[in-house]
């Protein structure tokens, strides 16, 4: 059953433009992630919350246990440094940084070093931040990103991430890193042509099985040749919302990322190994009936970061049968309807966004509506006047 009519009932006075989370959905999905784990814990991706009463939520949700969600996964030095001093903790940056300042103020902060863990995969990383560091002895943790995509001879099938690929290259670096002062604490292999791509056809089910046998040994080898130089890991992360299972089959593997499950998205609606529920909605106002079964609402081209395409424009999912125009799409200050016969001006119209957390860029606040209709207004990171690009 779809949770938008409790949506719109508990934000029924608000004015649109709005956006509702349904805390049933969310907690639903939540423990769906958890199980499918099992008994891995999960780091939350906070790029695909951007709400920081959300991530408390999840985080402190009775799903934290052993096996549940432990931790957050940053995808910027300024906003871990901004959660850490706020009272996360166990917070894993998801890329590089090259933020000066942040770094400065990371070197020259034991909590928040014993609270934020770097992201590096090049030497230059290494250079970059040891020259804002210069004169401190201490050094932050860091954790090495490995290229997991897959390459069929000339072909890269996957993200262009990491340089670091053979166990050879990431050896190296760990020992470069060591040598200078870090404490090299994880390994990561992101492997987002399985997370990231849904069961659309045979060919792609096919490439995602081959990806992941192929992963599966390569991350092996590089996790010995790092341990001969390091010795232990405390971190070997793995996978994303889409890819959980696959993850979780090496036992080397010692957490697994999600975020985008929380919400879940239309780009998670091609996938066939769970079922995830749809929780974060927008509503937008009808403004004017331009013709016959066309309505038009206020704004609405809120288009999500990828290969631009129809797959990241924002779907109209309440009241049902309702389509985008082809030759306007989505608009900035307004998106035409069609299929609205009944719609007049006032009426909302529901829709779900491409991605996850990218709509909080969008809105200063989310509604959390609980199953018995209550209503709370949360800030997102826009709400809180923060912005990490």
């Amino acid at each position: 059953m779809s949770p938008i009519p409790g949506l719109h009932a508990a934000t029924a006075e608000l004015d649109p433009p709005l956006a509702a989370l349904d805390l049933t959905a969310l907690r639903a999905n939540a423990a769906d992630l958890v199980r499918r784990a099992r008994g891995v814990p999960i780091r939350v991706a906070s790029k695909s919350v951007r709400c920081r009463a959300v991530l408390e939520e999840v985080l402190g949700g009775g799903l934290t246990a052993a096996g549940g969600f432990a931790g957050i996964m940053s995808y910027a030095l300024p906003e871990a440094i901004w959660l850490a001093r706020r009272g996360a903790g166990d917070i894993l940056l998801g890329y590089p940084t090259a933020h000066r300042a942040a770094l400065a103020e990371l070197g020259g902060d034991e909590t928040l070093r014993a609270a934020i863990t770097l992201m590096i995969d090049d030497v230059a990383q290494l250079d970059l931040i040891d020259a804002v560091l210069a004169g401190r002895r201490a050094r932050p943790r860091v954790c090495l990103d490995v290229d997991a995509s897959l390459r069929i001879g000339p072909l890269h099938l996957g993200v262009r991430r990491s340089p670091i690929r053979t166990p050879e290259q990431a050896a190296e670096l760990a020992r470069t890193a060591r040598a200078r002062g870090y404490d090299v604490v994880g390994v990561m292999t992101y492997e987002a042509q399985i997370a990231g791509l849904p069961d659309t056809n045979p060919v792609v089910r096919l490439v995602k099985r081959a990806s992941a046998l192929e992963i599966a040994e390569r991350r092996r080898q590089v996790l010995d040749a790092v341990r001969s130089v390091v010795g232990e890991l405390r971190i070997v992360n793995s996978g994303g919302s889409g890819s959980i299972e696959v993850s979780v089959a090496s036992p080397e593997v010692t957490e697994v990322t999600a975020g985008s499950g929380l919400y879940v998205p239309t780009l998670f609606d091609g996938y066939r190994g769970f079922t995830p529920r749809p929780a974060l909605f927008f509503a937008l106002p009808v403004l004017r009936r331009p013709a016959r079964g066309i309505a038009t609402v206020f704004s609405g081209g809120y288009i999500a970061s990828g290969p631009a395409g129809k797959s990241r424009v924002p779907k109209p999912v309440w009241p049902s049968g309702l389509r985008l125009i082809g030759t306007e799409g989505a608009g900035e200050v307004q998106t035409p309807l069609t299929g609205a016969p009944e719609l007049t001006v006032g009426d909302r119209v529901w829709f779900r966004h491409a991605k996850a957390g990218e709509l909080c860029e969008r809105f200063d606040e989310l509604h959390l509506v609980d199953a018995d209709g209550t209503r709370v207004a949360v800030p997102t990171y826009r709400g809180e006047g923060r912005d990490f690009g």
